[in-house]
């Protein structure tokens, strides 16, 4: 036996630390040994480092981590649906400053230049939160937004009633991607009992900020005259404009997934992917297949989610775009006071969404909500039937029930669908086609409030409260349904697994458990919310 010599002692010494110091190396394939020991393996140092934690560091991180998702992700998500918002309601405003008068339209075919923005809007949303699921986030969405912000300005160069038609399809069509693939982007980030705050602050927070796009327009439409345009070419040209500039930000504001998320340190990003595995086991693995769309295609309740958006989305696209135009049939009032008097019920919507998601998300319901505030919301369409035309004071304050109503609908029921889906693949699909449902009612709200109907627009009013009921109908369809299955689950197989429990999926004895003999690993992941284990928020 013999000992080491002082240069022998010194080469040890040098490889121990070396060791030490990148105990954490990663080596894609141990047993070749042509792999260089040089990538560091973060994730298993990170699961290491959280394994560590007490409850009581694991909860101060959890709350740290969240306002830092919440601040790198929200605000900036705010942005973008308002520009989304305000470009695809714009013609609102223009319309109230000259946009009929100069192309002279009549009122089927301003009605028509609304409506065929949802149509190509409603056709392209499936396939849209495909490709964001399929493509990097941070390309796809700023690609798309450089394409919408292009058409949006042409708008203002537009002659006649047919290029604005081409114009409003095309700018549809690239805007579809946004806001359903903003909903399924949060699924990736948040767990359920916390989706709901931020779908809510990011929609609220644009709608907000978009009643005073109105005002803004306003604003603009002062250019009349500046280059040989009239003031509604200024709406559409500079608000586009605006749109470029902040898609093109997009590549460097917005990021992909939390794995590959370059504001997070290691242990951030490892606690995000234990956080959403903890809750949600399989539903964030898998690959896109025809079976798990298929899945999505034949549920019952991706239908059922589809008619209680559109319930919602109807009333809301009846508001944003004709609620300056209901506001100055009430009184005598100019262009800007009616565009001032359409912002405080938005403002109260914002209130109202806000207060209703955090409780939501507080007692983990949200078929109760939707039901209490449909018939909110039914009851202001109701008032605005009944009341006479000359109480302007009290039609104008059935404005701001109806639009309280509205916020705290959209918001819940996005929240709801992406929590009634497990496999990513089917909540992407599935989420697609609610959305697109939903946004069917921009094409029922452009075609219901017509200029004939003025002062009253009865038609108008009368449609959006039947579209509060099926609201209503369906949250009591998917409470009832969902409820019965979730019973169902517990009386068979026991209740829902603890968060923190390990899930061995290819144990036997968890296989028994969970009646899934006999599956492959694959076969488990695809079950999705069909999985045994998987409960329904009601």
């Amino acid at each position: 036996m013999s000992f080491p010599n002082g240069n022998e002692k010194h080469q040890i010494t040098t490889a121990s630390r070396r060791t030490s110091l990148d105990s954490h190396r990663y080596v894609a394939n141990t047993e070749d040994s042509k792999m260089p020991d040089t990538m560091p393996n973060h994730s298993k140092l990170a699961a290491e480092t959280i394994a560590r934690m007490t409850p009581e560091e694991y909860a101060d991180a959890e709350k740290k981590l969240l306002r830092k998702l919440d601040l790198k992700l929200i605000p900036w998500m705010t942005l973008l649906y308002l520009l989304s918002f305000i470009d695809r309601v714009n013609v609102g405003a223009a319309k109230l400053v000259g946009l009929t008068t100069e192309l002279h339209l009549n009122s089927l075919q301003y009605s028509n230049a609304s409506m065929i923005f949802f149509v190509s809007y409603v056709v392209f949303e499936v396939p849209s939160n495909l490709v964001l699921k399929k493509l990097r986030p941070s390309r796809w969405i700023p690609a798309t937004m450089i394409c919408w912000a292009i058409f949006q300005t042409c708008m203002g160069l537009v002659t006649n009633y047919g290029q604005l038609l081409a114009l409003r399809f095309c700018l549809g069509l690239f805007e579809s991607g946004l806001f359903p693939g903003l909903n399924f982007y949060l699924t990736g980030w948040y767990k359920r009992d916390e989706i709901n705050r931020r779908c809510a602050f990011f929609f609220g927070g644009a709608v907000l900020a978009g009643a005073f796009g109105g005002i803004f327009g306003y604003a603009l439409s002062k250019m009349n005259g500046v280059g040989g345009k009239q003031g509604w070419a200024w709406i559409f040209i500079m608000e586009g404009l605006l749109t470029f500039v902040v898609a093109v930000m997009s590549f460097w504001m917005i990021h992909d997934w939390p794995d590959t998320a370059r504001f997070l340190s290691p242990v951030e990003r490892e606690m995000v992917l234990v956080r959403l595995k903890q809750e949600q086991g399989l539903a964030s693995e898998g690959g896109f297949n025809w079976r798990v769309i298929r899945k999505a295609l034949v549920d019952w309740k991706t239908y059922c989610l589809m008619l209680m958006y559109i319930g919602a989305a109807e009333p809301l696209y009846s508001g944003s775009l004709f609620t300056p135009t209901i506001i100055s049939y009430l009184g005598k009032f100019t262009i800007s006071q009616s565009l001032l008097l359409s912002t405080p019920p938005y403002v109260l919507m914002f209130f109202t969404t806000m207060t209703t998601a955090w409780l939501s998300d507080k007692y983990q319901r949200r078929g109760f909500f939707l039901m209490g505030w449909s018939l909110v919301g039914a009851t202001g369409y109701l008032m605005l039937l009944t009341i006479p035309i000359k109480y302007p004071g009290a039609l104008y304050f059935a404005v701001f029930v109806s639009s309280s109503a509205v916020g705290p609908l959209i918001a819940t029921t996005i929240a709801w669908t992406g929590n009634t889906f497990g496999n990513h693949y089917k909540k992407a699909v599935a989420m697609g086609m609610v959305f697109s449902a939903g946004n069917s009612g921009g094409i029922v709200s452009s075609q219901a409030y017509r200029n004939k109907d003025a002062p009253r627009f009865l038609p108008g009013h009368g449609t959006a409260l039947a579209f509060c009921l099926l609201n209503f109908t369906m949250a009591v369809i998917l409470y009832l349904g969902v409820k019965k299955e979730n019973q169902r689950r517990n009386d068979k197989f026991g209740p829902a697994p603890r968060p923190d429990e390990v899930q061995e999926y290819e144990d036997p004895e968890y296989q028994v458990r969970w009646g899934l003999q006999g599956m492959s690993r694959k076969e488990v992941v695809e079950l999705g919310d069909d999985h045994p284990a998987f409960r329904y928020i009601l």
